[in-house]
């Protein structure tokens, strides 16, 4: 069985997912039926938000989300062993810890030309329901909102200084960012579209320009091991700074416009029943796939595939990018074998791996 606890719906009717493997076996009998087993589960979560209210007729949300994922048992957790508290310190304790400085800066600065709200969202590991509550709740009204920018994982900045943005493409305004960014020597990747599985994702689609801010996925996501003494808090001052002199100089000009972004129609996305159990580097902009973390009792840490490996092959097709890397895997079915090529401390290796 897969567990797809994350992949919640509002629909109140029970929903079986089948392959296309299962759909074809139970088709050879004449007749199926099929029992689930239906529990209801409902909690209810609680946003903490707080606004500096400088009288002005527009507001800028700043939010990040403060849930994570405990002892795992509500899914999402990539640990495979005893349970153990699953801490999230960059995922999402660093995002936190930067709204709050953030907070805090605001309140004494001399940026008056927008009023503040500050969200600490609940939900979001489980689907984004905090932030969709407080979008829906906040847009409802009849009141002016310039703009959203979002943190989540914001704490393992390296020595490249690569910060990746998401939402670049919802306002041209955001183009401020690139010259400030530069003189203060990050290094940005940045992405067109407003939707992405964090909580900008929720003001977005009400219209909303959105950033998304991010230092990328390490080893440690979904971990116990995704703690505070792996945490860069000079690069968190860092990062805030950075979006503390895009906010001052935004300060005096008119609400900003808002673009709606070309989203990916997943029409021509390759699909795929099997996984190597990796963690992708999304930042890497090089030849092939490389690899940020390594999930235990998977094939790639059965082929001996390690963190920082570059995958450039995988059973004779060619991989170029993560998209290559999706086309090769919708070739195998779970039980095939085949060969895996990387690239690993410049030396090119071939492994066998068994999905």
């Amino acid at each position: 069985l897969l567990d797809y606890s994350n992949n919640a719906s509002q629909e109140s009717i029970p929903v079986l997912l089948l392959d296309r493997n299962n759909i074809e076996q139970l088709l050879k009998y004449p007749e199926v039926n099929v029992c689930s087993d239906l529990q209801v589960v409902r909690k209810n979560g609680k946003n903490v938000a707080a606004m500096i209210n400088n009288k002005a007729a527009c507001t800028i949300v700043i939010g990040a989300h403060y849930d994570h994922l405990g002892y795992g048992e509500s899914g999402g957790s990539l640990y495979r062993g005893e349970p153990a508290i699953h801490n999230g310190a960059d995922d999402n304790a660093s995002g936190i810890a930067l709204i709050l400085q953030l907070a805090k800066d605001l309140a004494s600065s001399n940026n008056k030309g927008y009023n503040y709200v500050f969200i600490a969202f609940s939900g979001e590991e489980l689907g984004l329901y905090g932030s969709k509550s407080a979008a829906e709740k906040l847009l409802d009204k009849d009141a002016c909102y310039n703009y959203m920018l979002n943190f989540d994982m914001v704490g393992r900045l390296d020595s490249t200084r690569q910060l990746i943005v998401n939402g670049f493409g919802t306002s041209g305004a955001w183009s401020k960012l690139e010259s400030l960014a530069k003189a203060q020597q990050f290094q940005l990747k940045t992405f067109e579209s407003g939707i992405g599985p964090s909580d900008h994702t929720s003001f977005y689609l009400k219209q909303i320009p959105v950033l998304h801010f991010f230092t990328g996925s390490h080893s440690d996501y979904h971990k116990p091991t995704d703690d505070a003494d792996k945490v860069n808090a000079e690069g968190i001052a860092d990062i805030e700074l950075l979006v503390r002199s895009l906010i001052a100089d935004l300060d005096d000009e008119p609400q900003i416009d808002y673009i709606k972004t070309k989203e990916d129609t997943n029409e021509d996305a390759p699909r795929f029943t099997v996984t190597m159990g990796v963690i992708p580097d999304y930042a890497y902009e090089g030849r092939g796939m490389r690899i940020d973390g390594v999930s235990d009792g998977k094939p790639a840490a059965a082929a001996g595939i390690q963190a920082g490996d570059v995958v450039i092959n995988l059973g004779g097709y060619d991989v170029a990018d993560m998209m290559g890397y999706m086309k090769a895997l919708s070739k195998f079915k779970a039980g095939d074998a085949t060969t895996v090529t990387f690239i690993r401390n410049e030396a090119t290796m071939e492994k066998p791996i068994q999905f």
